[in-house]
């Protein structure tokens, strides 16, 4: 008894090893649709953040732009007073060379965050392009998640349908139909035997009704005839 047991076992462990080989796709692309949602969801959040960088960056290109601007023309308006006379030359050139310094700055700082602009936007047009492919794998997978899900169905149910026809051939069903149609043809042939039996039983007796019947009537002619002579 422990050996079919165990053998018992060792089937059960192959059958549920073959049904778990069977899933083991559809795990995959399972896991392999949430990782890819994990990945959407990161290039989603640095698309978002490289995008809030790119826009930063325009707003202090044009502030570093226009503060250029506005040193450049104060260094003009305090040449101007000083031309007036309004205030010393040689202060205004101190100062007018100042405001320049200040708007050179400004515009080497417009100049390199342009730089990071450019650089800003190769990483948002990269991150747009990779965001595009992940959502494109998402669809893909989950289509093929539908038709490995169905064709799992179907063939399930097909490995069903075909044990069980396996099983009705194991346990010889078609045998004991036969056997069972063998059975009653032999009963039909038996019932009609004995009701020939029954028929030919009803004829002899008939027959031997018939035979007594005429030696009855024969005694009934005799008993008239021997009344009549005795004047009954």
């Amino acid at each position: 008894m422990s050996i079919l047991k165990r053998l018992f076992k060792i089937g059960e462990s192959e059958a549920h090893s073959a049904i778990d080989k069977l899933e083991d796709p559809i795990k995959l692309t399972e896991q392999g649709i949430r990782d890819l949602k994990k990945d959407l969801e990161k290039s989603m959040q640095a698309l978002a953040e490289v995008k809030a960088m790119s826009i930063r960056t325009r707003g202090e290109i044009k502030q570093a732009r226009d503060r250029a601007e506005d040193y450049e023309k104060k260094a003009v308006m305090i040449l101007q007073k000083a031309q007036s006379g309004g205030i010393d030359a040689a202060e205004a050139d101190r100062l007018a060379g100042e405001a320049l310094g200040k708007k050179e700055e400004n515009v080497s700082q417009a100049s390199q965050s342009a730089k990071d602009l450019e650089s800003h936007e190769k990483s948002v047009a990269q991150l747009e392009m990779n965001v595009k492919k992940i959502r494109l794998n998402i669809s893909k997978w989950d289509n093929e998640l539908k038709t490995l899900t169905a064709r799992v169905k179907v063939s399930s149910a097909t490995k069903n349908l075909n044990k069980q026809l396996a099983q009705i051939d194991s346990t010889n069903t078609v045998s004991m139909l036969e056997k069972m149609k063998e059975k009653v043809a032999q009963d039909e042939a038996l019932a009609e035997s004995y009701g020939e039996m029954a028929h030919e039983s009803r004829s002899l007796d008939e027959e031997i009704d018939n035979a007594l019947g005429d030696d009855a009537a024969a005694k009934s002619d005799s008993l008239a005839e021997l009344k009549k002579k005795m004047g009954m």
